[in-house]
């Protein structure tokens, strides 16, 4: 059996926009798109895995709201159970660190994007409208 990783997701909205981050091309699924976090480290909550990922990988503040739902994705190594929750964004300018580049999109603009597999399902939660912004 594979062992289950529990990583976080923030779905972080602005605007009637949602932020999605491209993965860098030395990293695991180079390239994809996903909702930014992380993994959940030992004695950590997912609220305080979110918080913390995202200082570390944008230099934002914020507070962790609602719990949007859980995704299970078998990867050939291991499953991954991805979290995901709505996010606001209180304080701090985003900037870049972890990933490739960053984009504010509307929800209908998702399906340009090329997902991480395990992040697909929320995208399509958003499209259609079982997770509004």
């Amino acid at each position: 059996m594979q062992p289950i990783v529990k990583v976080t997701a923030a779905i972080m909205s602005s605007n009637d926009r949602v932020l999605i981050a491209q993965r860098k091309a030395e990293h695991h699924l180079a390239g994809k798109w996903e909702f930014p976090g992380g993994k959940i480290e030992s004695g950590e909550t997912p609220e305080e895995c979110l918080r913390r990922e995202l200082k570390e990988e944008f230099d934002i503040d914020t507070r962790v709201g609602a719990f949007l739902g859980v995704s299970l994705y078998p990867y050939i190594h291991q499953t991954i159970e991805l979290l995901a929750f709505r996010v606001v964004w209180e304080n701090g300018i985003l900037r870049v660190r972890e990933h490739a580049r960053v984009e504010w999109v509307r929800i209908g603009q998702l399906a340009r994007f090329d997902f991480a597999p395990a992040d697909v399902s929320f995208v399509e939660k958003l499209l259609n409208g079982e997770i509004a912004l």
